[in-house]
């Protein structure tokens, strides 16, 4: 089972939406083979708070107004460390940087295919993704963080 077009075009969407708010480590994974509850997930990063609220703002604004969909679960905005839009067919994450490097949850989700981003959402690869990556390599024993991630 892979995910359906409409998932595929919820994604896109709200990558091009995140990106357009400047967050960055965008990337999405097609996890319908191994949960039942939804399709795919996007994941997003934001150096403070402030632009976490701002990209999930927007990217709740566009798939609204463009694809008539709304998310029936909003959490985590209190503290906008870690913001979760549930829209049953997508799961979006748009994390704090911190809070996206020590989570990993790229990790979790690593032999899942990744879904194919627009040009823009690609392009804004960040300092995150490279502690990510730093992350697991220390984690399969291949390297040494020595707490810098901390």
């Amino acid at each position: 089972m892979t995910a359906t077009d409409r998932s595929t075009e919820l994604i896109k969407t709200a990558a091009q939406a995140a990106a357009d708010k400047l967050a960055h480590d965008i990337i999405a994974y097609d996890v319908s083979d191994v949960l039942a509850i939804t399709d795919a997930f996007l994941l997003a990063s934001a150096p403070n708070d402030r632009q976490v609220k701002s990209i999930v703002d927007e990217i709740e604004e566009r798939l609204n107004k463009e694809l008539d969909a709304k998310p029936v679960r909003r959490e985590g905005d209190r503290d906008a460390r870690w913001v979760l839009l549930d829209y049953v067919d997508i799961v979006v994450h748009v994390q704090h940087s911190e809070e996206r490097v020590f989570y990993a949850l790229e990790r979790l989700w690593k032999d899942c295919p990744q879904l194919e981003l627009p040009a823009d959402a690609v392009a804004t690869q960040g300092k995150g993704a490279e502690h990510a990556k730093a992350q697991a390599a220390a984690d399969e024993g291949e390297g040494d963080l020595d707490g810098e991630l901390r």
